[in-house]
């Protein structure tokens, strides 16, 4: 298993510099090297010659902690008896083994990136020439021209979603496949959902599979594609038209007005001040009676929506996809730095004692004593707005850094007390190891147990502090896709409660599955479990 991490995490990372060589924007790969292209000091140059250095470090430090696992692991490696009774224990607790397999399959989900949530076409064929946009780092952004696209949006960046629809219309062998959900985490506003409505046999308007005649406001376009450009609104209650209506040219001018009681035609009500005759206005092809959602739209199968829409017309499936990334990439930074922090002052303090031990203990005294969650947000409010906005996740991560790893310390130092007292500790002094040598290499593999039992509720910790803050709005910037700020637009939003329940529903879920993996895991590392006295 360690070999196959190794395996993948080499592969991974000469993927990743191939790609950049190439040209190529691979799945998840890619991050490193577009996070150098965002911030300027993280590459040297500018424009396309620009030296990546912040993405060429992170294919180096891949390559080699590639390397350093197969060189550690090798093929006939195999775990001493207790770690594997502990392993098998483990997989022996059905709750959190399968817990444990469910975030597997979610990570590697999410690690699929715009491949399965994104508004780039996967291939495309148009006339006789094979295009593959999601596949391939474009140096310019391509134009509705470019492929056939004309009018106002010709000159425009091309939104593939219309130019579907517009292969569709006018036939020529031209197609393309979008991802799984053709809608970008954020920063991609849909177009206006609208919802068709029907009029039945007794002369009322009816929402489809509905009994009860519709009440709102109902709205009629020139044209479905382009629901910008109303015909008529009006208003109805118990399916019949109440109180004004409006109504407007091809030019998006107001032309006409006229009020209705109780499905009929006020006498007298009528304005026109448009060019031509009413009834020849009236009469224009225009779309039946329809719902269109300028804000939040509900879950819809036939608006393509599955989970609906945010007030700013962000799909939410697809943000909530973006939420799962965030959530997974501040895992696979924040873990490893904060244990590496917290053991080695845990343990710096339980072997030397003394004054070191009382001045670190009386510095995380201080800062335990203050709510964690106060600290973070007065910290994160000292930081430049530009600079936040500039670095975005890289903030907030090193902010939770720089306070997440006093919990540990106290347990490790625990652990370093204990252990330094054996006689294997002062044999290895007797032998002449290194003091760094007989921490690391001795005492700590002996309390691997308790940091194991650990990493699972330190995950829930930084995923529910990611989701604090953006829901307090002390996050991170508008261009990322979080939990916490789809909260906060559905409490604002009580009208769409679809907002605050699929955010609501996925926090919970993975939270529950990330405790079910730390239960198991204690469990199974408990030394009450393969301890027997005589």
């Amino acid at each position: 298993m360690l070999r196959k991490i190794g395996w993948i995490w080499l592969l991974g990372s000469v993927l990743a510099g191939l790609g950049e060589i190439l040209g190529l924007s691979l799945p998840t790969l890619r991050w490193g090297f577009n996070v150098s292209r965002e911030i300027e000091w993280l590459n040297w140059g500018s424009g396309e010659g620009a030296f990546l250095w912040f993405g060429w470090l992170g294919v180096f430090f891949g390559v080699v902690f590639g390397l350093l696992v197969l060189w550690k692991f090798p093929r006939d490696f195999a775990f001493t008896p207790i770690t594997q009774r502990r392993m098998d224990r483990f997989k022996s607790i059905k709750r959190g083994h399968r817990a444990l397999l469910i975030l597997g399959f979610l990570a590697m989900i999410a690690s699929l990136d715009h491949l399965v949530v994104g508004n780039e076409p996967l291939m495309m064929k148009y006339e006789g020439k094979w295009y593959f946009p999601a596949f391939v780092r474009e140096a310019k952004v391509a134009k509705g021209k470019d492929f056939g696209v004309g009018g106002d949006e010709a000159e425009a960046p091309v939104n593939y979603r219309k130019l579907k629809h517009h292969f569709a219309d006018t036939g020529g062998g031209n197609w393309l496949v979008m991802p799984l959900v053709p809608y970008a985490p954020t920063q991609d506003t849909v177009e206006l959902p609208v919802e068709q409505l029907e009029t039945r046999d007794d002369g009322l308007v009816y929402r489809k599979q509905s009994s009860k005649p519709y009440q709102g406001q109902v709205s009629k376009v020139y044209d479905l594609s382009e629901p910008n450009a109303k015909f008529m609104q009006i208003t109805y209650r118990k399916g019949r038209p109440e109180g004004l209506a409006e109504g407007w040219d091809m030019q998006s001018n107001r032309v006409y007005s006229a009020s209705y009681k109780e499905g009929k035609l006020v006498s007298g009500s009528t304005v026109w001040n448009g060019g031509g005759e009413l009834d020849d206005f009236l009469k224009q092809d225009a779309s039946g009676p329809l719902i269109v959602y300028y804000s939040a739209a509900p879950p819809s199968l036939s608006m393509g929506h599955l989970l609906g829409t945010t007030p700013q017309r962000e799909d939410v499936l697809a943000y909530l996809f973006g939420g799962l990334q965030v959530n997974f990439k501040a895992a696979i930074f924040y873990v490893p730095f904060v244990y590496v922090i917290g053991i080695s002052v845990g343990l710096l303090m339980g072997f030397f004692g003394g004054a070191f031990d009382l001045l670190v203990q009386r510095l995380i005294e201080v800062f335990s004593n203050i709510p964690f969650l106060f600290v973070i947000i007065i910290v994160s409010e000292s930081f430049p707005k530009d600079l936040k906005e500039q670095l975005g996740l890289g903030v907030i991560l090193f902010i939770l850094i720089l306070f997440g790893w006093m919990g540990m310390t106290y347990l490790m130092r625990t652990a370093a007390l204990k252990e330094k007292a054996r006689d294997y500790v002062a044999a290895s002094r007797v032998i002449g190891c290194s003091t760094p040598r007989i921490i690391f290499k001795h005492i700590l593999p002996n309390a691997v147990a308790i940091l194991v039992t650990l990493v699972p509720f330190s995950v829930s910790g930084l995923i529910l502090g990611l989701t604090s803050l953006d829901y307090l709005g002390f996050g991170l910037p508008p261009e990322y896709a979080t939990w916490g700020t789809l909260l906060r637009e559905g409490l604002t939003n009580l009208s769409a409660p679809w907002l605050v329940s699929s955010a609501f529903l996925c926090l919970v879920s993975v939270l529950i599955l990330v405790t079910f993996v730390g239960e198991a895991v204690r469990e199974a590392f408990d030394p009450k479990k393969f301890t027997y006295y005589r």
